[in-house]
């Protein structure tokens, strides 16, 4: 296929070129009816390039095959078999992948460390899910992907479950095994849908971990947003073998996507697509060789240690670790990384990625080079110096695996829309959760409707609040109260 082409692209410019006039959505007509204001910040072009799909970029039928067009290359890019674009983000993605594996009240099994999105999914679905345990490193007190024998343990015990849904990389940059569990699914005709949110850039270099579809995957959801150059909300989902139909997974995005995509997204897929087959190689070597340098210069910081594959990797960790997700370790600093990332927010304008009780991040990108690292380091040495102003810092408790994992007593359909009520935190224990409570970034929750809440990940979640951490999703987002299923 001829890369060096972008359908998309093309088919906007011969739009403006043709002159043609619409009287069809979107009403701002072009931009000619958009506040002067508002173009004034967001700039005359976003409007010109926001137009219908349908009538617009391509004819009422279709026949320009513009999009089709767009993600056969897309899939060739990457040596997937189908591609399909979203304007709704992987968060629709991943829900389209679920639905086309199990139905209503099937089984799937699925990591435990998984994204809101996907128990968004079990909620909409009605799907049961079997869960598999991330691994626990006690030492760093985190979470890194189920390993095989995980899957191959719940798929053994429920051989009636439709499929496996697996999260790698984590937002941590940790990876576990595909390949393996992608040939435990198999042997049993099981397909494996790998949620790859943070992997947008792995087919593009060989020294980054091995992406899903090069790992057996049948289908793998992508982020172009946040590790590629996509807009945000852009995302693609990818499919090969023969255990889910094309067909099928269509029929599930349809249903739940939008009937109005924004062109503007696709464009800017299109145009990513074409950028790392031409020079994604080049621009990896470099952000790879960047990563490093800037791991090197963190760890001479006082009382900054940047995480590597001998932390993160090894016999009962994870598999991988992508280079270009920087996690420091700041435990030495006697404050958190709730505290350390507001202060540099504040004091340097530059935001960071991940922060918890005792972890600051920085995501690394092609588009990163010396300057923004040289900024991002003297922002880190300045709030390595200026520790003191951040202490004493409140305590977060984070319990073992035993205490953060809740017994599943109803399924997450039916405690999110049953009756429910709000009761104070101190009173919540041993009730059934009607909600998701998920400390966002990195937005795994740590209760899920219908779990039982215990007293230990309460005080969590509560000490959490007090220091810092963020869980928009709750009712009460200082988890001052919770909502719970009435008479649980």
């Amino acid at each position: 296929m001829d890369h060096s082409r972008a359908p998309v692209l093309e088919a906007l410019t011969a739009y403006h070129g043709s002159g043609q006039l619409p009287f069809t959505p979107p009403g701002h007509k072009q931009g000619r009816g958009a506040d002067p204001r508002v173009r004034a910040v967001v700039g005359e072009e976003v409007f010109r390039a926001d137009l219908l799909a349908v009538s617009g970029l391509d004819d009422r039928r279709s026949t320009g095959g513009v999009l089709a067009r767009a993600q056969e290359l897309m899939a060739d890019a990457v040596g997937a078999e189908h591609t399909f674009f979203s304007t709704c983000g992987s968060s629709l993605s991943v829900k389209a992948a679920m639905l086309s594996a199990a139905g209503p009240h099937e089984k799937l099994i699925v990591g435990r460390d998984a994204h809101k999105s996907v128990v968004s999914g079990l909620i909409l679905s009605g799907v049961r899910p079997v869960w598999v345990e991330p691994r626990w490193d006690p030492e760093l007190r985190l979470a890194h992907p189920p390993s095989p024998a995980a899957f191959e343990a719940a798929l053994a015990e429920h051989p009636d479950a439709r499929g496996a849904l697996v999260t790698s990389p984590t937002p941590y940059g940790t990876c576990t095994d595909l390949t393996a569990i992608a040939e435990i699914c198999h042997a049993r005709d099981r397909p494996l849908i790998v949620d790859e949110a943070w992997g947008a850039h792995l087919p593009f270099h060989p020294d980054l971990p091995t992406w899903a579809m090069d790992a057996g995957a049948d289908v793998c959801v992508t982020s172009v947003h946040k590790m590629g150059s996509g807009l945000e909300q852009g995302s693609v989902f990818h499919l090969q073998g023969g255990l889910i139909a094309p067909e099928v997974l269509k029929a599930r995005e349809d249903l739940l996507g939008t009937t109005s995509p924004s062109v503007l997204i696709y464009a800017v897929l299109d145009g990513w697509r074409r950028q790392m087959v031409e020079h994604g190689r080049a621009l990896y070597d470099g952000a790879l060789a960047l990563a490093a340098r800037t791991r090197e210069r963190i760890a001479s910081i006082d009382g900054m240690r940047p995480h590597g594959r001998e932390d993160f990797c090894g016999p009962g960790l994870a598999a991988d670790l992508d280079p270009l997700q920087i996690i420091i370790d700041i435990t030495a600093l006697g404050t958190t990384g709730y505290r350390a990332a507001d202060w540099i927010r504040e004091h340097h304008a530059v935001n960071l990625h991940l922060a918890d009780h005792r972890r600051i991040s920085a995501q690394l990108t092609h588009a990163d080079d010396r300057d923004t690292v040289e900024t991002l380091l003297h922002a880190l040495s300045d709030v390595a110096e200026h520790a003191s102003w951040l202490r004493p810092a409140p305590t977060v408790e984070v319990p073992d695996p035993d205490g953060m994992r809740l017994e599943q007593v109803m399924l997450p359909r039916d405690a999110f829309f049953s009756r429910a009520e709000r009761v104070d935190v101190e009173e919540a224990a041993g009730r059934i959760s009607a909600e998701m409570l998920t400390p966002y970034p990195p937005g795994i929750p740590a209760a899920l409707p219908g779990e039982r809440l215990t007293a230990e990940l309460l005080r969590y979640l509560r000490g959490g609040v007090e220091a810092g951490m963020v869980v928009p999703d709750a009712a009460d987002p200082g988890v001052r109260t919770v909502r719970v299923v009435a008479g649980s």
